[in-house]
C-alpha cells in the first residue's frame, strides 16, 4: 500500500472546526516530511500546510496560517490536519501527499498522494 487514505470532511458553518486523517503505510511516512494540499472548483492544487518526519516544525501558507494546525502521529502512520475558524474560502477537496524532495510547498517535491476528501465551508 503506498496510496495514504484519508478520512475526515464533511460540511461545516463558518467559523466551525473540522479534523482531517491521513494513514499510511510506515514506508510512506517515515524520515519524510507530510504535506496538505486543496483544490477549490476552477482553480489549481494550493500548499496548505506541511509537516518535518519528527513533528517537530510546521509551515503554513498565508491564507490558512493561525487557523490550522497540522500534525502527526508516527506510531499510527498518521497525519492530521485541524482546521479551525473555517470561512466559506476554505471549500475545497484536501489532499495529503509524501514529501520527497527539499520544497514543502512545491507539488512537484510530492508522492502517494492520498485519495483527496471534500471540505464545504457554508456562510
Amino acid at each position: 500500500q503506498v496510496q495514504p487514505v484519508q478520512s475526515g470532511g464533511g460540511l461545516v458553518q463558518a467559523g466551525g472546526s473540522l479534523r482531517l486523517s491521513c494513514a499510511a503505510s510506515g514506508r510512506t511516512t517515515s524520515r519524510y516530511y507530510m504535506g496538505w494540499f486543496r483544490q477549490a472548483p476552477g482553480k489549481e492544487r494550493e500548499f496548505v500546510a506541511a509537516i518535518t518526519w519528527s513533528g517537530t516544525s510546521t509551515y503554513y501558507s498565508d491564507s490558512v496560517k493561525g487557523r490550522f494546525i497540522v500534525s502527526r502521529d508516527n506510531a499510527k502512520n498518521t497525519v492530521y490536519l485541524q482546521m479551525n475558524s473555517l470561512k466559506p474560502d476554505d471549500t475545497a477537496v484536501y489532499y495529503c501527499a509524501r514529501n520527497v524532495g527539499s520544497r514543502l510547498k512545491v507539488e512537484d517535491d510530492y508522492d502517494y498522494w492520498g485519495q483527496g476528501t471534500q471540505v464545504t465551508v457554508s456562510s
